[in-house]
């Protein structure tokens, strides 16, 4: 629900464009830099800059004090300047001070060892003690600056994630069980107690997960995955409130971690005013432009499509143990590739590369070079070209797939005990993600239940929770037209974690045609065998786990060649009402999970960006499978084609004649060739 915040941000992005600039540290530097930053940031085109992160020690160097005369200073000089202030809570970092009066305060691992302070995010979510300080310094900031004209937006806290074991977790934890069951029979009856004699007499007896001779139950594993989250949220939407009831109007939000585990940011997303997100790809990886396609299909989608932010990422180094760096083109592709997917901020980690402590090598908007640079001309050519991208502020990304995703399946999926270890959900969900980036499709990442009628195609690669809610919605979705492909070891457990009964997957069973009698670990590469009427391309294999399945009134598509599954139905697919749901029993390999999505989506009529009618049988057979060029990414924004180019050669890319390219304001011919790394966005409704 858009509230007047977030529509704030879209007021703000209206009026300056898409936002540019990074977090900005003026407390690591002398005053007489400052004025040196503001005039580089006007060179470069920055038009927003997060300040105070990590300034709780400058603000209050001792308990109670206060020092606000520079930050006064520093706010000033950037409104004189015309730049807007993302202003940041500094509680992700709390003073040596704080942890050194009150060793309650610091997290505890899960060996029972307490951390001490002296590095960042030194602080328990639990601890009643650190969130009085926290809110503390947090109403007094937000006194101060509520009506400060620089102010534009705030920022709470950095990258929530904090884990904590300790006694005051354990206090907590106790408390969200309470609320969650009610009893403690309740509780005995979810976690299942009776297994190994875990019976609990009562919630006091019950602890976080720390260390335990064997394996760890599996829903209490689960419960303190879901309870951290709550925790965690509890103190953003603490300092949230805080900053609200000193009057602040602006949006509030704080900086999210992508695919990120120790927190379940769609229970966060309706917290804040703008959805940000903090992504460092890496530039040797040549499956990151994709993989970060999928976290900024996912920002858009808990935004519900609105427009979002990238918060942070590396002009060229970052935090890897072996930092290659990007190139400027490199960075700029990066930038270009969030707007194309709905991002109306760009923003960097950090404005100026620190000269001291443990980033001192993370690299800067401008490094220690200085302003003579190819860093920094690259980032003042990113300013220059993202405001002649106004137009695309404040539109959307359509999509007609929908890839479900849920932190709760995620968790309770990778937990100990499981069949396989090597099965991983997030490696799942970015291969088949792949399949539709290099296809030129973009998705809405929507979760179990959702409504789905909006939808074509709907892929599911491993969602090993489904409750009967969600089957309810795969089924209708499937009966009203939509064509689903489903992977193996889904529809497994409930969201307790508890194994359902029944021929696998039990709710899903009708839908898909097929069931299964046994989850089979695979010991190597097992070879597919298509069945007669479908002839895919290439290496047909399966690996990692697959199931013993029958068929119970699904067209069998291949079948497993060898070994103890011989024979028996590998992929299928099932006519349920106007749709088909299709059910890949084993992990399958790049080539066969290829031709299964390239049936699902050309038989539901799903188009990538680039992709040529069906009538046109004169092009190359990738090409009419919807396949682009190697590197090649394309996305349309409203109405807008970006188009960008990951590879190592140019591409020739048919193109409506007469588009005008915002970026050099040329026109376009029939086609255009767009250079190793480097990128074209094309409107239709512009003339040059």
């Amino acid at each position: 629900m858009e509230t007047p915040a977030t529509g704030a941000f879209g007021t703000l992005t209206a009026e300056r464009g898409i936002l540019f600039g990074g977090d900005y540290n003026p407390e690591q530097w002398e005053p007489s830099v400052w004025l040196e930053d503001v005039e580089l940031m006007q060179q470069a085109g920055v038009n927003l800059v997060t300040v105070g992160v990590f300034s709780w020690a400058r603000i209050e160097p001792s308990p109670g004090v206060r020092d606000f005369a520079w930050l006064d200073e520093v706010l000033d000089l950037l409104h004189a300047a015309g730049i807007a202030v993302d202003l940041a809570t500094p509680t992700a970092s709390p003073p040596p001070w704080l942890g050194v009066r009150h060793p309650e305060t610091l997290p505890v691992d899960p060996d029972g060892v307490r951390l001490v302070a002296g590095s960042r995010n030194q602080f328990s979510p639990a601890s009643t003690v650190y969130r009085e300080h926290a809110l503390a310094i947090t109403r007094d900031l937000a006194a101060r600056y509520a009506d400060h004209p620089a102010v534009h937006m705030w920022h709470v806290g950095n990258e929530f994630g904090q884990l904590d074991f300790g006694d005051e977790a354990a206090r907590e934890f106790r408390s969200w069980l309470r609320a969650r069951y009610g009893t403690i029979e309740q509780l005995n009856e979810a976690w299942a107690t009776t297994f190994w004699s875990q019976r609990y007499d009562d919630f006091e007896e019950i602890m976080p997960p720390r260390r335990m001779p064997y394996l760890v139950n599996p829903t209490q594993s689960l419960d303190f995955r879901r309870y951290t989250s709550d925790q965690l949220l509890r103190c953003y939407v603490e300092l949230r409130d805080t900053i609200r009831d000193a009057g602040a109007r602006h949006p509030i939000t704080t900086n999210f971690m992508g695919l990120f585990d120790h927190v379940d940011y769609r229970s966060w997303a309706g917290e804040v005013d703008v959805i940000a997100d903090d992504q460092y790809p890496d530039p040797t990886d040549p499956d990151s432009p994709a993989d970060y396609a999928l976290v900024q299909d996912l920002m858009r989608s808990l935004g519900g499509g609105r427009p979002w932010m990238l918060m942070e990422q590396a002009a060229t180094m970052s935090w890897r143990p072996h930092n290659v760096p990007k190139s400027p083109a490199r960075a700029r592709l990066d930038s270009l590739q969030a707007v194309a997917r709905g991002a109306d901020g760009i923003c960097y980690f950090q404005w100026r590369q620190s000269r001291a402590g443990s980033e001192r090598f993370h690299s800067g908007m401008l490094p220690h070079a200085g302003a003579d640079t190819e860093v920094f001309a690259g980032i003042c050519r990113q300013g220059a070209e993202l405001q002649a991208l106004r137009e695309v502020v404040g539109t959307t990304v359509s999509a007609d797939v929908a890839l479900l995703f849920d932190w709760t399946s995620w968790w309770a999926g990778e937990t100990q005990g499981r069949p396989t270890d090597r099965l991983s959900t997030l490696e799942q969900l970015r291969r088949w993600y792949r399949e539709l980036w290099r296809r030129g499709i973009s998705a809405d990442i929507v979760a179990p239940g959702d409504d789905l009628s909006a939808y074509r195609a709907i892929i599911v690669p491993h969602s090993y929770v489904i409750e009967p809610a969600a089957a309810a919605a795969l089924h209708e979705a499937v009966a009203a037209g939509a064509h689903l492909a489903i992977g193996p070891f889904s529809g497994v457990a409930d969201a307790r974690g508890h194994i359902l009964q029944g021929r696998s997957p039990v709710l899903l069973r009708d839908l898909v045609g097929v069931s299964g009698e046994e989850w089979c670990p695979l010991p190597g590469t097992t070879p597919i065998r298509a069945a007669a009427g479908w002839t895919p391309d290439g290496e047909l294999a399966a690996s990692i786990i697959a199931e013993k399945l029958r068929a119970d009134g699904a067209e069998v598509c291949a079948t497993f060649a060898t070994g103890l599954l011989a024979g028996r139905p590998a992929v299928t697919r099932n006519a349920v009402g106007k749709g088909v749901a299709w059910y890949v029993g084993a992990v399958p390999s790049d080539d066969l999970l290829s031709a299964v999505l390239h049936e699902v989506l050309a038989r539901s009529g799903v188009r990538g960006a680039l992709q040529p009618s069906a009538e046109a049988h004169d092009l190359p057979a990738d090409a009419r499978d919807g396949l682009l060029p190697p590197g090649l990414q394309a996305v349309r924004r409203g109405s807008l084609l970006f188009l960008l180019n990951h590879g190592d050669e140019p591409v020739s890319v048919a193109v409506p004649a007469g588009a005008v390219d915002l970026l050099t304001d040329e026109r376009t011919g029939a086609t255009i060739v767009v250079a190793p790394e480097d990128a074209r966005v094309l409107s239709e409704r512009r003339t040059a």
